[in-house]
């Protein structure tokens, strides 16, 4: 079920796309954030799936706000969500965001610039936590002894320096990620055989296979406190163990 379409109003310059799994409270921050930010209503459009059960009252407290609302039938995977809504977006461009982040400050032309380069397929900003920690949301692909190493030290921080301002990186987490419509579309989106881990990575590979260039520009910064679900929640832990086992059975 969807409500809130806005049919033939003009084509905004980025769609965002957010999926809640119980999150509202998360959402309403973020979606309070967006508002903060006092961006033209015609220039961004919020696609919300509510992925599972939970009251949407909340929604009616944005109704200044150029935002849909889709209700699933069923639970449906991180990549087959934005998928969907992909395929119900006008945007020129399109944005993946996690109910987890806030924006304090995001100017829409300086992050939407990020795209101008016609090489460029996505974009991703600097992540902190909430205490102004930085967070590994820019790396290089994986391989097996990174991953080994990352299990020992328990390092998390960006494998890219920040000193170095803008730069081509490998693939961006997928919590707040940027994208150029039509890189996304050759691709074909994310790989719905990923349920909730690896899909972003999957991506980068591919969007690095067919020439578009991944850009982490550090001059902009969200808030985002990782959740690390799948250190603590068994279900969790089995999709993110099958996400790497099917992406290293892919690119080896």
């Amino acid at each position: 079920m969807t409500s809130g379409a806005t049919e033939g109003a003009a084509t905004p310059e980025v769609s965002l796309s957010i999926v809640s799994h119980g999150h509202g409270a998360m959402v309403r921050q973020l979606l309070s954030d967006l508002r903060a930010l006092q961006w033209p209503p015609t220039a961004y459009e919020v696609l919300l799936t509510i992925n599972t059960p939970e009251d949407t009252g909340f929604v009616r407290q944005f109704a200044d706000l150029p935002l849909q609302v889709t209700v699933n039938s069923r639970t449906l995977g991180f990549g087959a969500n934005h998928n969907a809504a992909f395929k119900r977006c006008r945007g020129r461009a399109f944005a993946v965001l996690n109910p987890d982040v806030r924006l304090r400050q995001l100017d829409l032309a300086t992050w939407i610039g990020g795209l101008s380069p016609p090489d460029v397929g996505a974009c991703a900003p600097l992540a902190q936590n909430s205490q102004g920690q930085l967070q590994d949301n820019a790396r290089h692909f994986p391989t097996l002894m990174s991953l080994a190493r990352r299990v020992l030290t328990g390092q998390r921080l960006p494998s890219y320096d920040a000193a170095q301002g803008q730069q081509f990186i490998d693939w961006a987490a997928g919590y707040f990620l940027l994208l150029r419509r039509d890189a996304f579309e050759q691709v074909g989106g994310f790989d719905e055989r990923y349920f909730m881990y690896m899909e972003d990575v999957d991506l980068g590979r591919r969007l690095n296979q067919q020439g578009w260039k991944l850009l982490w520009d550090p001059s902009i910064t969200i808030i985002h406190d990782s959740q690390r679900a799948s250190h603590r929640n068994w279900r969790h832990f089995r999709w993110h163990l099958l996400g790497l086992v099917r992406y290293f059975f892919r690119f080896g």
